[in-house]
């Protein structure tokens, strides 16, 4: 009896040292094939990087979609026991950039879009419809030849309106000249002291176009499985502070699994001559002139999922 549990021991011993054997050389191997799939991906990564550098075009993706929809039938819990309820955000940023030795022309795209929906069912007085909330459309191209490694003349267009609601009601047009100013790879600083502002609105009495000076300070990069973009653009006016403005918009994704991950956006914004007319709208109106007008921060976000194209 206790030969056989003497030996039965001693298998199992040599079973378990066996296995701790195995178990380390496969954790070996393991860790030497890891550092040579590192060593090619960081020759990879500095092939692309020369790739990247290359002439030509650069064209890019990414957006995001958030979104929530619920129903309630006799929730008695809650004050409206019968409701639908939805609300639908996506983004979308995408830029299309020709570098050239000479010259540059950088070309990018923002929307904004979100719907929400509040139904009371025992009610016949309110919509069922997915209602426009946020509504964002930015378009800007920006040419420009190099006068060193760093500077540039340039030539920029940015257009700005509503897409589902007052299309072009207000909408801004900036056409100006000036320079551009490329410090490090991702960042580019436009300053154009002559540029001037073309608004289109139907309220002539409130939006006015005027001549002044345009900055924009454009910053993106992608990290990893980390892409954001983050843009700043501001209108001086020489006329009137009242006819400035600036908006300061970011947007972040991470890519969680392919093109998939998850994605957030926000925005900033300081525009008078959309403050009063939004008071002149009211009833009673909320202010009369410049003088008496509560001009507040503009915001939005959005967080969802997003994709990268």
């Amino acid at each position: 009896m206790n030969k056989k549990l003497l030996l039965s021991t001693f298998l199992m011993f040599a079973i378990t040292i066996g296995f701790s054997q195995t178990k380390e050389e496969l954790q070996a191997q393991k860790a030497e094939k890891q550092a040579e799939a590192n060593k090619f991906q960081a020759e990879a990564d500095a092939l692309q990087k020369q790739i990247d550098a290359l002439p030509g075009w650069r064209v890019g993706a990414f957006g995001t979609i958030g979104g929530s929809l619920s129903n309630f039938n006799n929730w008695y819990a809650q004050g409206v026991p019968n409701n639908s309820s939805g609300n639908i955000g996506i983004t979308f940023n995408a830029f299309a950039n020709k570098i050239e030795d000479k010259y540059f022309w950088r070309n990018s795209l923002n929307t904004n879009l979100s719907w929400v929906k509040l139904d009371n069912k025992d009610t016949d007085t309110d919509s069922d419809n997915f209602e426009p909330t946020t509504d964002v459309f930015n378009l800007s191209s920006l040419y420009g030849r190099n006068i060193s490694k760093t500077w540039a003349v340039s030539g920029l267009m940015e257009y700005r309106t509503t897409l589902l609601d007052n299309f072009n009601d207000p909408g801004y047009l900036d056409l100006g000249v000036g320079a551009t100013w490329t410090p490090l790879e991702n960042l580019i600083v436009v300053i154009h002291p002559l540029n001037y502002n073309f608004v289109f609105a139907d309220n002539d009495a409130v939006f006015e176009s005027s001549l002044g000076a345009k900055i924009v300070a454009d910053y993106t990069r992608q990290i990893g499985a980390i892409a954001f973009k983050s843009n700043f653009s501001t209108f001086q006016s020489y006329e009137s502070s009242d006819l400035s403005n600036w908006t300061w918009t970011n947007s972040f994704s991470y890519t969680l699994w392919k093109m998939i991950g998850v994605g957030f956006d926000f925005a900033l914004r300081n525009n008078k001559q959309e403050a009063l007319s939004y008071a002149l709208a009211q009833d009673p109106p909320a202010a009369t002139s410049f003088e008496d007008l509560d001009n507040k921060l503009q915001s939005y976000y959005t967080i969802g999922l997003s994709y990268k194209f």
